[in-house]
């Protein structure tokens, strides 16, 4: 298995699929690297270096009591790209891991990157506050706490349907992409999930994106249950000094599973661009 050790002696599991110019992506909570799967082949199909990673505590990476918010995140993130070497880097993160991506420039500067590609991230700020009206009250965020303590197998299985839209009268959405997203999220450490909701909710990126200069695609649907559009991509983009917001009609949350192929495309073509 491919692993990096941190500063703090986590280990941080990672894929390393194909050559040629790197594209490295950060998954949503409570998944994993394989959550990238359908992108990485397309991408390294086409002569790309894919590296996607299981964030501390998901996966098959460690699972320490300790770190489990967006600084420790982005740091972990630094120190595997700083480990393999990596520079002219497309930063591609989904939700959670929009985030993730989003504190590693805001906190290690955007020298070794390219591109960034938010799709359905949780920029700026999910959380309602006074200065964020349209954020999700905090009852939502601790519905989600209390389902995790009590039963996370079946608060992941039920999940699945707004997350896929399975909910939505014309969603063709198999048994087995449920399953799998099930199968990734017992994977990892309940304690490291339960302080990642707080890390997803609570953290204010409006200072990161502010700082971000480099070619930014923003990709969500105005379908999604999870990460509502209005508070996030619509936010995001006009925080952002170089960004370009592409909105799928009528998509899910889950968007790299029911909308693979239009992702996929849209990902090379961004790749493409000077």
């Amino acid at each position: 298995m491919n692993t990096i050790t941190t500063k703090d002696g986590t280990e941080i599991y990672y894929k390393d699929w194909g050559s040629g110019q790197p594209v490295v992506f950060s998954h949503g909570w409570p998944l994993n690297a394989d959550a990238w799967e359908g992108q990485m082949i397309s991408l390294a199909s086409n002569g790309y270096r894919c590296i996607a990673h299981d964030r501390r505590g998901h996966g098959r990476s460690s699972q320490p009591w300790n770190g489990n918010e967006m600084d420790t995140y982005a740091d972990d993130l630094s120190e595997l790209i700083e480990a393999l070497h990596l520079t002219g880097i497309t930063l591609v993160g989904h939700s959670t891991g929009g985030g993730e991506i989003t504190r590693y420039a805001g906190r290690h500067g955007t020298q070794r990157i390219a591109r960034i590609v938010l799709v359905g991230a949780v920029t700026p700020l999910m959380l309602k506050t006074d200065a964020n009206p349209d954020g999700l009250p905090m009852a939502t965020f601790d519905g989600i706490r209390a389902g995790v303590a009590a039963d996370r197998s079946q608060f992941f299985k039920d999940l699945t349907t707004p997350f896929f839209g399975a909910n939505r009268p014309d969603a063709k959405v198999s048994q087995g992409l449920r399953d799998a997203f099930w199968f990734q999220g017992m994977q990892g450490g309940l304690k490291n999930e339960l302080d990642c909701i707080k890390a997803f909710s609570e953290t204010d990126f409006t200072a990161d994106l502010k700082k971000i200069e480099v070619p930014t695609l923003i990709i969500h649907g105005d379908d999604d249950q999870i990460v509502p559009i209005g508070a996030s991509a619509l936010a995001s983009s006009k925080l952002m000094k170089n960004a370009k917001l592409k909105i799928y009609p009528g998509a899910p949350h889950g968007l790299p599973w029911t909308h693979k192929d239009e992702l996929n495309t849209d990902l090379i073509a961004f790749l493409k661009t000077e």
